[in-house]
């Protein structure tokens, strides 16, 4: 029998299962209470409109919806989607748009042609737990620069990048969520964006903005984007259709300066040859029929719904001592614990009393976050983030009474 421990390539031998992945296969009990997964919620999944395109699809062009597609994605899709970016003040044209397999793929497609190993780039600290995993496969350093609630620090980004030049390893590009980010919920502010840019071009770098949750905007004025912005063609866009259509379809878009995106295009090609075709049509009826408008402005009334009961009950339940961020749009609450309180340590006593988290400490890549979590409002209906989050404050209170209690406690001699 082959030990494929002794085959495997060293850059596989370094590969790590998601934190987050394993996690949820430990929670699937349907009694528990997950918060955990960044899981749009099943009732935002546009069924019946879904079916009727279809056949329409079928009826109409079928032979040609099931054929080989291009590798840079069929043109009418590409071509509404530069459409709707425009129409978001972003001037972008369809031949510097790439689809993928989510935005997964195209994380990978970077770093196959960005990194080798030991090249460094820069993250957020906290930052989406899997843009570190595609790194990591490729074998990057990681630097990190505290993310705060208006975003990254651009002083320690300044400071980071400093010390980088001088020891002669400039980073391939800053990789970045600015609008309602995972895990935080955190949005750079205009000015914040602005100096990110200049940062860039004061060391010719490569912004990578990763855009999941932008127009899941509850509240307040949008910001300007970063692409918007740029005019040194330095900024790499990446968005998705699964959060404001659904995860199944797996198809996202990446928006770029004109060689990275040939050069993602040609890595594609090698990689799955094109992104499912008939999945891009359907995705293109959504646009091109003025249905996609309406559903988002659906799912958003649904979501923020959602949000409010969870900060609402997260007032009423959570101990003081308990900080959280109150995000204006996306998909998660950032919660901060005191910093006695280890929350890989609290998961298990939450998940005896049927409510389940994310720990913090996954979406830092050097030391930190032990004492915060990530908790998810979109997937549970109201009822359920009520009681799980009364259970939640619960497990909390209890917990930091315990130490309370311990740290009182005289030492005997």
């Amino acid at each position: 029998m082959i030990n494929f421990e002794e085959e495997f390539s060293e850059r596989a031998s370094k590969m790590k299962r998601s934190e987050i992945r394993e996690l949820l296969k430990l929670i699937q009990k349907p009694d528990i209470i997950s918060f955990a997964g960044g899981l749009p919620n099943p009732k935002a999944f546009p069924v019946e409109e879904t079916r009727k395109i279809i056949n329409e699809l079928l009826d109409e062009k079928g032979e040609k919806v099931l054929q080989y597609g291009s590798t840079e994605g069929i043109g009418p899709l590409r071509k509404e989607l530069a459409k709707m970016m425009q129409g978001r003040d972003m001037d972008v044209d369809q031949e510097n748009i790439l689809i993928t397999h989510g935005s997964q793929q195209a994380l990978d497609l970077l770093s196959k042609v960005m990194l080798d190993p030991d090249d460094t780039i820069i993250v957020g600290s906290p930052t989406y737990l899997g843009a570190t995993g595609a790194f990591r496969a490729f074998e990057a350093n990681m630097e990190t620069v505290p993310v705060h609630k208006d975003g990254m620090d651009m002083e320690m980004l300044r400071r980071k990048l400093g010390k980088l030049k001088n020891k002669g390893k400039l980073p391939k590009f800053i990789y970045v969520v600015l609008t309602f980010q995972n895990p935080s919920g955190a949005t750079m502010s205009a000015e914040k964006r602005e100096e990110l840019l200049e940062i860039a071009s004061e060391y010719d770098l490569l912004v990578v903005e990763d855009s999941p949750y932008s127009h899941l905007r509850y509240e307040g004025e949008e910001k300007p984007h970063l692409i918007s912005m740029d005019d040194e063609d330095r900024v790499l866009r990446l968005e998705t259709f699964s959060k404001i259509l659904a995860p199944g379809f797996r198809i996202a878009w990446t928006t770029g300066p004109t060689d990275l995106i040939e050069k993602m295009c040609i890595a594609k090609q090698a990689t799955d040859l094109c992104t499912n075709p008939f999945g891009q049509y359907v995705a293109y009826k959504y646009i091109a029929e003025g249905i996609m408008d309406n559903h988002i402005e659906d799912i958003k009334e649904l979501y923020n719904k959602k949000r409010l009961t969870m900060l609402e009950a997260m007032e009423e339940h959570f101990p003081e001592g308990v900080e959280w961020n109150r995000p204006n749009g996306g998909m998660f609450i950032w919660a901060e614990l005191p910093e006695h309180i280890n929350t890989r340590e609290l998961f298990d006593k939450a998940v005896d009393e049927k409510v389940a988290y994310v720990v913090g400490d996954a979406f830092f890549v050097d030391d930190g976050g032990y004492n915060t979590m990530r908790i998810n409002f979109t997937h549970s209906s109201e009822e359920e983030i009520k009681r799980g989050i009364k259970a939640l404050g619960k497990v909390i209170q209890e917990e930091i009474e315990t130490m309370d209690v311990e740290e009182e406690s005289p030492i005997s001699p």
